[in-house]
């Protein structure tokens, strides 16, 4: 058993007490930014004089023929032999290059080699995410540009509302996608600070020189306090936060899909990719994809207060319930990024029934209230149209049948305000263009919308 420690200890660890202690299973993920930081730390060293520079190539060279070794599949990364990521790569280095290997810990602590590792990773996955979101919202804004005009109800308390368009129901997910990409960019500005030089937890008596290797990882510079950075999970909590709000808005959508895949609405076709069939009922055709995608929210959600509960009562600096976070961490990370591929990849080959959309739309009495705002427009005082109208609703209802299929002589029999123009005022598409204001569903007002949609995602700087 590989281990960086054990001068202070005259038996071995228990089997059981070394497997419990262990990380190497999960934190084996982090073997390029293990070696990356390294690579930083051992050219920093030697900038300051602490090692040689034939010291430093020579640890050079042995990271990066570890990591192209691993890669290659010529190195096997053994569980049952090292305790951590960080033990391997070590124990490789010094048995590939000699007493050399034994200088890279030289002013660095797991402490804070496992904080700089995790926060290298974390900030790529942050990365990563963005750019799926991207995509996402790419996919979204291509359907809107589609279907300015294909008609379907808008809904409060899953009750047919006002009519409005499907480019307008989507456009709602692309300002939700879009705020989960400035959490991201918020949580990179946050997080992006190097903690490596902090050492345990107090610093080292060596002349580091933390701006440099700070410098050297891309970082905007190091950590302000040696205790927080190897205890700070924040960033952690922060993505798992955002992450969380991403799984919601995924669910909170794929449930729309799921109602609109049912037969009862019947709004969208999904693409046999993206369905299954029943083992006994040969008719089947089952929204799996977002199904799935509502159902690991909750598994996101967990991560999140896993590790809340974890870091609850942690005094400083480290302790080793931290090591707590990445199991749950990586699982979100992977949970999220799959689910986001596949919802575009489902919503990129759905099909919409805008017919069935619009029957919907005006069998729903969506267009009471514009019904209502025509009165208003005659002279009627709002709340009387509004009770003439709700009148109106109750007949249709008695009689079967929508307000814009009545006879002129039936609407005079509600109210003798009404005219022929009644007819033009309550079609959907005067309903819906209408709606000209900032925001709305009206065609005029989606184009400007979608321009800015445009706009947002060709900036280089969104």
């Amino acid at each position: 058993m590989a281990q960086l420690w054990g001068g202070r200890f005259t038996k071995e660890t228990d089997q059981l007490v070394y497997n419990f202690n262990a990380s190497i299973g999960f934190d084996k993920r982090l073997i390029d930014q293990d070696i990356e930081g390294s690579i930083a730390h051992a050219t920093m060293l030697a900038k300051q004089k602490i090692i040689t520079e034939e010291e430093k190539d020579a640890i050079v060279f042995g990271l990066k023929g570890i990591l192209e070794a691993v890669k290659s599949g010529n190195l096997q990364i053994d569980e049952n032999e090292y305790e951590d990521i960080h033990s391997f790569v070590e124990a490789n280095l010094i048995e590939n290059i000699g007493d050399a290997g034994k200088k890279l810990h030289t002013g660095r602590s797991r402490n804070d080699q496992v904080a700089l590792d995790m926060r290298l990773y974390t900030r790529m996955r942050v990365q990563e995410t963005d750019a799926l979101l991207k995509e996402l919202l790419k996919a979204i804004l291509e359907i809107m540009e589609n279907n300015l005009e294909t008609y379907m109800p808008g809904f409060t308390h899953l009750q047919k509302a006002q009519p409005v368009t499907l480019a307008h129901h989507f456009g709602a997910y692309f300002e939700m996608f879009k705020r989960d990409r400035l959490r991201m960019k918020d949580i990179f500005e946050r997080m992006n600070y190097c903690p490596l030089g902090a050492g345990a937890l107090a610093g080292t008596t060596y002349p580091l020189d933390r701006d440099y290797t700070a410098e050297l990882l891309g970082f905007y510079g190091p950590t302000d306090n040696s205790m927080d950075s190897v205890s700070d999970r924040d960033y952690l909590i922060e993505f798992l936060s955002a992450l969380s709000t991403i799984m919601m808005h995924l669910s909170r959508f794929s449930e729309e899909i799921i109602i609109w895949n049912s037969n009862e609405y019947r709004f969208v076709e999904l693409d046999d990719s993206y369905s299954t069939g029943s083992s006994i009922m040969p008719q089947k055709k089952n929204p799996d994809i977002a199904e799935l995608v509502r159902g690991k929210t909750g598994r996101v959600y967990g991560a999140l207060m896993s590790l809340l509960t974890t870091m609850k009562g942690i005094p400083l600096a480290y302790n080793k319930d931290m090591q707590e976070d990445k199991e749950v961490v990586f699982d979100a990370m992977d949970t999220v990024k799959d689910c986001l591929v596949l919802f575009t990849g489902m919503i990129q080959t759905m099909g919409f029934h805008s017919d069935r959309m619009a029957v919907s739309a005006m069998n729903g009495f969506t267009n009471a209230t514009d019904a209502a705002d025509y009165l208003v427009g005659k002279g009627v005082p709002f709340r009387d149209a509004h009770g003439i109208i709700g009148r109106l609703v109750l007949y249709c209802i008695e009689k079967n049948t929508s307000i814009d299929a009545l006879s002129l002589e039936e609407l005079k029999e509600i109210s003798n305000k009404f005219e022929e123009d009644i007819f033009e005022a309550v079609s959907l598409k005067t309903c819906v263009e209408k709606r000209l204001t900032t925001g709305g569903p009206g065609p005029e007002a989606m184009k400007k919308t979608i321009e800015r949609c445009k706009a947002y995602l060709n900036s280089e700087n969104e």
